[in-house]
């Protein structure tokens, strides 16, 4: 059994959101990475594909997802599953607040860019 407490060294800033790292391999679990994103308000993150599902639920706020061409508005308390290597975008209309998980051995891509990269906050 681990027990993890959020932790500065386990932040990224983005000038887009801030994502804070909980479960994942370097902290303890095996198999899940989960983590907390928070965007400010008018905040959009690049496009990007990722190669595992990923589970969002947003705690606060509200958020604007885009995947695979359609949009859907996703508020405090609600839940979105996004499937995998689907381009997808988040954009907070108002400040917003989501807890994430994932295979903890999911990879981003984004267009433009060569090859993969890992999460760093679920690694």
């Amino acid at each position: 059994m681990h027990v993890i407490t959020p932790a500065a060294g386990n932040t990224t800033e983005t000038p887009n959101a801030r994502m804070t790292g909980l479960a994942a391999p370097s902290r303890g679990s095996a198999e899940i990475s989960t983590w907390t994103v928070a965007m400010e308000a008018g905040r959009t993150g690049p496009e990007h594909s990722v190669s595992r599902e990923q589970v969002w639920t947003v705690t606060a706020g509200a958020l604007e997802v885009t995947c695979d061409g359609r949009t859907e508005t996703v508020t405090a308390g609600q839940t979105l599953v996004l499937p995998p290597d689907l381009m997808r975008r988040v954009h907070a209309p108002r400040a917003a607040v989501a807890h994430v998980a994932m295979c903890a051995d999911g990879v981003v891509s984004v267009p433009g860019t060569e090859g993969t990269r890992p999460l760093p906050w679920a690694s």
